[in-house]
């Protein structure tokens, strides 16, 4: 819950409130794809999206074993020994496989006494109810699981025009069908997509309100090289959001958000080499797109949940 003093409520102040001491995520990459990819749903995948959104550094052929040690490891030498983890299943949709396989991949979280939890990225319509009961045994073992679902937008026209290939009622399905279970539930969501105005975003922000969803990431809208929306963007079909306008949007999202939601995200981020626009997602800006928010934020006078129009 969002303390006195603070302005949100984010990822590192919840993990240290129920641990007491630094949880780090272990970002991994597998093989995975998407039903918007292969076919099954549509072909090409979502327009703004490169390799499945995974950081350069990480390759799906690496053991996940492997990739788990390394991470612990490089944890450790930057903050200490006295440290836990989560490991974040994060490329493309890590529920969308066959049932032996997804539980070889989240079984071998289980080898690593430091691991307390799992988050799982995904789709809301790759969480059929085996999906869930078998995610759901892991918490029932004693780890935190995140279920990670990409909403993006409440707007269907948009969910669309950026080949999603899903609609908002299969998102509101899945946390409704999720948060019968003993899991937690994040929504991911761009602010600043093509043709979205404010009253669009203010929406989107509003939905996640009213369900009951525990965290959200909230990104800007970037653009990758390689694209189908760096096309768009190059022709000059839509523009992005300055800084400025990011930082006002991701306010009036914050101001409305139930006090107790955990907000994992601000920020969206690549390799600066693969960056388009807008030039501050970067990871050398990431600071600097955080601080813009606060800044909004004391301007304003106002916190998260201080326009927030749902009772949970």
């Amino acid at each position: 819950m969002l303390k006195e003093g603070f302005l949100y409520y984010s990822l590192k102040d919840y993990l240290k409130e129920k641990y007491g001491k630094r949880v780090q995520k272990i970002t991994v990459s597998l093989p995975f794809t998407c039903p918007n990819i292969d076919g099954t749903k549509a072909f090409g995948g979502c327009t703004y999206c490169f390799s499945g959104t995974r950081p350069a550094h990480l390759n799906p052929s690496v053991p996940l074993r492997d990739q788990i040690e390394e991470g612990i490891q490089r944890a450790k030498q930057r903050y200490g020994r006295n440290i836990l983890f989560f490991v974040y299943y994060q490329s493309y949709s890590n529920t969308y496989g066959d049932r032996e396989y997804l539980k070889s991949i989240y079984d071998t979280a289980l080898e690593f006494e430091e691991v307390v939890g799992i988050d799982v990225g995904t789709r809301p319509d790759c969480a059929p109810e085996w999906v869930l009961e078998l995610l759901e045994s892991y918490a029932n073992m004693g780890l935190e699981v995140w279920i990670e679902y990409g909403l993006q937008s409440a707007n269907f026209k948009t969910l669309k025009f950026i080949n999603r290939a899903h609609g908002v009622s299969d998102f509101v399905d899945a946390v409704l069908r999720t948060k019968k279970r003993n899991l937690r539930v994040c929504a991911h969501i761009i602010l600043g997509l093509p043709f979205e105005d404010r009253e669009d975003m203010l929406e989107t922000g509003k939905l996640l309100s009213a369900l009951p969803i525990d965290g959200v990431k909230i990104h800007p809208l970037h653009i990758i090289k390689g694209t189908k929306m760096a096309q768009q963007y190059l022709n000059g079909e839509f523009e992005v959001l300055s800084l400025e306008e990011y930082a006002e949007r991701a306010v009036d999202i914050i101001e409305i958000l139930p006090p107790n939601m955990v907000i994992h995200r601000l920020t969206g981020e690549v390799e600066e080499d693969r960056l388009i626009a807008p030039d501050y997602c970067t990871y050398k800006k990431k600071g600097e797109v955080l601080q813009a928010i606060q800044r909004e934020l004391e301007k304003r006078g106002s916190y998260q949940g201080c326009k927030s129009a749902f009772v949970r």
